[in-house]
């Protein structure tokens, strides 16, 4: 017997029980004839536009892998203009630090997405790490890399910036210069026993730009097809090519356009701008003063 419908009329429908026995002629041409009409439903939903598409949490379709203080953050910000793209809030660092904790966990910190919308994480430190490559393919062979890469001498400048902006840190440690190619500090000097041409290169804010280093792992397990680079200084100085750019590179029509940013009047650093023409900026850690570096 048929449902009623919402204008209040009959629906019909057909009976779908089998008319015979599995070898039987009647029930061959039942079979093929609910075949038929399950293919018709598909397409009468299709044509109408209304297609099923819950939410749910996936695991990354790309991943933001680095480099640290290249402007990883300012990506994923301006990526997020594409309301296809969608991210989670801090970065999850699974494929380094929280890997024992398990893929189930892994995806429950990814957010709800549909069908056709891109699912990003950003963990710059993946980048260097010598696991995270074979751990990323071995769960998706598919996923798209991206890497921001910048001046390695003004992104270690950049890293020592940071460090010695923490608390426990202010005043303690010693100049760039000490610290790239002197003595270090005492505390620090295990990462620094080794010299490559005068340079500490066991630094860590030297290590992690040795580019051509972490690089050769990243393409040992991906195809160069997989991996999208992003230029950044570009990112700062023409920020909507930047990100047009990886808007295909993740299949998605771009959207980015000049008008979406502006300049931080102080900082002179990109900033997203608002349907009001105000400008929405990153955080006060974004774009700090650098210290002056004497030349060798």
């Amino acid at each position: 017997m048929g449902g009623w419908q919402e204008d209040g009329t009959q629906l019909k429908t057909t009976s779908i029980r089998p008319p015979g026995p599995p070898d039987s002629a009647p029930f061959r041409r039942h079979r093929m004839k609910y075949r038929l009409l399950l293919i018709f439903h598909l397409i009468d939903i299709i044509s109408s536009g209304v297609i099923p598409n819950t939410t749910k949490k996936r695991f990354p379709d790309a991943i933001i892998v680095g480099v640290k203080k290249s402007g990883t953050r300012a990506l994923l910000e301006f990526l997020r203009i594409n309301p296809l793209i969608k991210a989670p809030g801090p970065e999850v660092h699974f494929f380094d630090k929280n890997f024992n904790k398990g893929l189930d966990w892994y995806r429950e910190q990814m957010p709800e997405t549909r069908i056709g919308e891109v699912t990003i994480e950003k963990s710059p430190a993946y980048f260097h790490s010598k696991m995270a490559p074979e751990r990323i393919k071995s769960l998706n062979p598919n996923t798209k890399i991206i890497i921001v890469v910048r001046d390695p001498v003004t992104r270690a400048i950049s890293d020592y910036t940071q460090s010695s902006s923490k608390k426990k840190r202010v005043g303690l440690m010693p100049s760039f210069e000490t610290m790239a190619v002197g003595d270090c500090a005492n505390w620090l000097r295990a990462n620094c026993t080794t010299k490559t041409r005068g340079v500490n290169a066991g630094w860590g804010a030297i290590r992690i730009g040795v580019y051509h280093k972490h690089m050769k792992r990243w393409l040992d397990h991906f195809p160069i097809e997989n991996i999208h680079i992003v230029d950044g200084e570009k990112l700062i100085s023409n920020p909507a090519n930047e990100i047009s750019a990886t808007e295909r590179f993740l299949g998605l029509k771009p959207v980015a356009k000049p008008e979406n940013f502006g300049v931080d009047p102080i900082k002179k650093f990109p900033c997203l701008k608002n349907d009001d023409g105000r400008l929405h900026c990153l955080g006060k850690t974004k774009g700090r003063h650098h210290p002056d570096v004497e030349p060798s």
